[in-house]
């Protein structure tokens, strides 16, 4: 597989689009990556993965997440610092947990897309009164 930056300086088309959706989740808000898929009407949660692996670094890529609630392998420590900095959710992990690090709290954290960034975000899902 060729990694070579001189092939082009552009990004896909859809890679731009998903990468949009990323910058507009609020702060303490996540969506999956089938989320982002179902948000844009094409693609599925692996074609969204795949961007986010390749061009995520310069958006909050911390906040397009896996639908379990567990953090990116990989980048675990420095995703829980952007959440906790931006008082996302969590849940404990339990004392038999590998590594004992905390999951996304799913219910309350996950942003369906429905109020403009910047604006109220309590219209996302599972959230309460």
């Amino acid at each position: 597989m060729s990694e070579d930056p001189a092939v082009s300086d552009e990004l896909p088309e859809y890679a731009e689009r998903v990468l949009a959706v990323a910058e507009q989740i609020p702060p303490g808000r996540v969506m999956t990556y089938g989320d982002v898929a179902e948000w844009l009407t094409e693609g599925g949660p692996r074609q969204v993965g795949r961007v986010m692996a390749l061009y995520g670094g310069a958006v909050p890529w911390w906040r397009v997440v896996r639908a379990d609630g567990h953090l990116l392998p990989g980048h675990e420590l420095r995703a829980l610092e952007h959440y906790r900095a931006e008082s996302t959710p969590l849940r404990t992990a339990p004392r038999t947990a590998e590594g004992h690090l905390p999951r996304l709290d799913m219910r309350r954290a996950r942003w369906d897309g429905g109020a403009a960034p910047g604006g109220d975000t309590g219209s996302g899902r599972g959230d309460g009164p």
